[in-house]
């Protein structure tokens, strides 16, 4: 079988060369344990941290060894009774064509609830979890509040502008960037507002599409967004920190926010948060979204590349934001 390992770790932007494919002889799995032939695989922005040879929330990946994340795919051998052959699986080691793992780290889906099985990382997966957890339990929405979501676009931001929508917020405002996806937030998800932040500073962006405010900021980019939410913010205002793309590939640390200060008087509350801490919401998110979705309520846009061995492009398509929605390997 294929896999991707990391080759090297990169300085500032990986590149083609951070990666390289390898062949490995097909795993066999353990007692409690199943082989999986996996069908879809996800590339998801916090895995650029772990190309860093630093502490984190998670360990850094290993030079020369494969990488790994959200992948879904064919139990093919099974020594678990609870996970039989030809169940379909969620689980996290993907960028390989084959993998083992303990049955008891694995979770079991239904291919015909969901319009495809990649809605399973994406919308009906973490992905979704972490717009639905982040807007409702860290940002702590309400009825009527004005929601501004950067990375709007996106997999993530892209659904919690949809939940707000849902929930019944008075306005939802995204950023992205190109005139084609601030189109696609309008016309297709039904935000209220879209801008492209390079065609201006993003705090005179903001304060055009929000001229009462911001209630709720849900952060997927950092930098000059979160600076420009935090001007931009009600009294007693939230932010959910999901992420801070903006910064990831950066060598320096970064100037912004500078207002940062601004937060006391207006006391406002930042929180960040990491959606494996928030698995026990998983049945909530499940009825509740999954509910609109078999209703056609919300909806999820996908970006798919074909083969592993384009997964590394894909992985660098997704930190330029080459995606809209959810980025997914097909393998296979």
């Amino acid at each position: 079988m294929k896999e991707i390992r990391l080759a090297a770790r990169p300085v500032g932007w990986p590149t083609a060369e951070t990666f390289e494919i390898a062949e490995t002889p097909v795993p066999e799995p353990g007692p409690g344990q199943v082989l999986i032939r996996n069908v879809y695989m996800s590339v998801d922005p916090y895995m650029r941290g772990r190309m860093n040879d630093v502490k984190s929330y998670m360990p850094p990946f290993a030079v020369g060894e494969p990488l790994d994340g959200g992948a879904i795919g064919e139990v093919v051998t099974s020594h678990a009774e609870n996970v039989p052959v030809g169940s379909y699986v969620v689980h996290s080691l993907g960028w390989r064509e084959y993998s083992v793992a303990d049955a008891a780290r694995v979770r079991v889906v239904d291919p015909a609830a969901a319009p495809t099985l990649s809605a399973y990382l994406g919308l009906l997966g973490m992905t979704g979890l972490t717009a639905y957890v982040g807007l409702l339990d860290i940002a702590q929405f309400k009825e009527g509040d004005t929601v501004f979501v950067s990375g709007a676009a996106g997999a993530v931001g892209s659904v919690v502008g949809q939940i707000a929508r849902l929930r019944g917020a008075k306005r939802v405002i995204g950023s992205a960037g190109s005139a084609e996806k601030t189109r696609h937030l309008i016309d297709d998800l039904g935000f209220d507002a879209a801008f492209n932040y390079k065609d201006a500073p993003v705090r005179d962006q903001l304060r055009a599409a929000a001229p009462d405010g911001v209630d709720v900021y849900f952060d997927n980019v950092g930098g000059d967004h979160l600076e420009a939410a935090i001007s931009t913010l009600n009294k007693f205002g939230r932010i959910a920190m999901c992420g801070a793309i903006a910064q990831y590939n950066d060598v320096a640390p970064p100037a912004a926010p500078r207002n940062l200060a601004s937060a006391i008087g207006k006391e406002i509350n930042l929180r960040g948060f990491l959606v494996g801490n928030h698995s026990h919401r998983m049945p909530d998110f499940v009825a509740e979204v999954g509910g609109w979705l078999r209703s056609g309520r919300i909806t999820a846009r996908e970006t798919i590349v074909d083969g592993l061995e384009n997964a590394p492009e894909a992985f660098l398509g997704l930190l330029r934001g080459d995606n809209t929605g959810k980025m997914v390997v097909k393998l296979g």
